[in-house]
């Protein structure tokens, strides 16, 4: 067994216990949540543990696009190019889950599913436009030039994740905001208590963990298929 894939098995292992304490602490730490005015809250609240750890890794995945990307650029070596491809088919499926999970909590909460607001509208912007540079780098079958296509595309779509991360703090929302201050006056409500923001930090960190595992084995399977395209295109 070769030093990456030992370390890409204890990287597992360690993803795979971080989540299962983060589960535990969800379900069997969380005290029952109540409102301002003392009334207790559906569990359905409990879906913000999920929802904001997905959205903070998603940025975090396209972030990695946008500086391999630089990278290539810079140094034209292949392996950002990878990495960028990887992170971004990671980054796409997380935004596909912020989407699903923030709908469902949505419905809960409000009655609505989707209403196009700020944050609502910004995310599935995200979405799309790394959608569209998973689809555009399909599209292009030569790899010097896919690779500095998308690298090029790498670095203008990440305007949209600032914009999607400050659309709250910009305009006002219906998206409530946890944390920090609006331009519009507006104040985060944040987590009051220890076993709340505990709950939320581990989660954050298993979904960190998960999102680096997944990169290792995506960027390993990359370079495989691309040693295997490289052969067949010197077969031709």
């Amino acid at each position: 067994m070769s030093d990456g894939q030992r370390n890409t098995r204890i990287l597992s292992i360690v993803t795979g216990v971080a989540m299962l304490v983060a589960m535990g602490m969800l379900f069997f730490y969380l005290p029952q949540m109540k409102g301002e005015s003392g009334q207790l809250l559906d569990n359905s609240f409990n879906i913000f543990y999920f929802h904001l750890p997905i959205a903070l890794v998603a940025y975090l995945a396209f972030t990695v696009v946008f500086l391999s990307s630089a990278q290539f650029l810079r140094s034209g070596e292949h392996r950002w190019d990878v990495l960028s491809a990887s992170s971004a088919q990671i980054g796409v499926i997380f935004a596909f889950l912020v989407l699903i999970t923030g709908s469902i909590w949505a419905n809960a909460t409000w009655g609505w599913y989707w209403i196009w607001e700020p944050r609502l509208t910004t995310s599935l912007a995200l979405f799309l436009v790394y959608l569209a540079y998973l689809l555009m780098r399909q599209a292009v079958d030569e790899p010097e030039a896919r690779a500095r296509l998308s690298a090029v595309f790498g670095i203008v779509g990440f305007l949209s994740v600032p914009l999607s991360f400050l659309s709250i703090r910009l305009w006002r929302s219906a998206h409530p905001l946890m944390f920090g201050d609006a331009t519009y006056g507006g104040a985060g409500g944040g987590l009051e208590g220890t076993s709340l923001q505990l709950t939320l930090v581990m989660n954050f960190i298993a979904f960190v963990l998960l999102y680096a595992t997944l990169l290792m084995y995506r960027v390993h399977n990359e370079q495989i298929q691309e040693k295997i395209n490289t052969k067949k295109r010197s077969m031709e």
